[in-house]
């Protein structure tokens, strides 16, 4: 007997079950690119932490590109191109977050 899953859940949401991944690339490029820009205004201020913040950003889109063409399985290539959506931003925000903590004036 097939299991019925429940069309409420996150996982069972369309980008996660029957996209094929473009859309992924598509919303991934534009992030890259807001990301960068954001990362790169922080470079005269401390320059260490937007440069690692960049990589991080650019590697995780180039492994999405890279999962995009090698993956072919539909559910675990797509929930792989959500997860490297989600390191872009998490680590956009890490960051952007260390940047101003650097910053931030010291309580006296």
């Amino acid at each position: 007997m097939p299991r019925e899953e429940d069309p409420t859940k996150v996982t069972a949401q369309p980008a996660l079950t029957s996209s094929r991944g473009a859309v992924w690339l598509i919303v991934g490029a534009v992030f890259c690119a807001v990301a960068l820009f954001v990362l790169g205004l922080q470079l005269s201020v401390h320059p260490v932490i937007p440069i690692v913040g960049m990589a991080i950003v650019v590697a995780a889109y180039v492994g999405m590109i890279v999962v995009r063409i090698v993956v072919h399985p539909r559910r675990p290539r797509l929930f792989t191109l959500a997860i490297l959506f989600g390191v872009m931003v998490a680590s956009t925000l890490v960051c952007v977050l260390l940047v101003a903590a650097s910053v931030a004036p010291r309580p006296a």
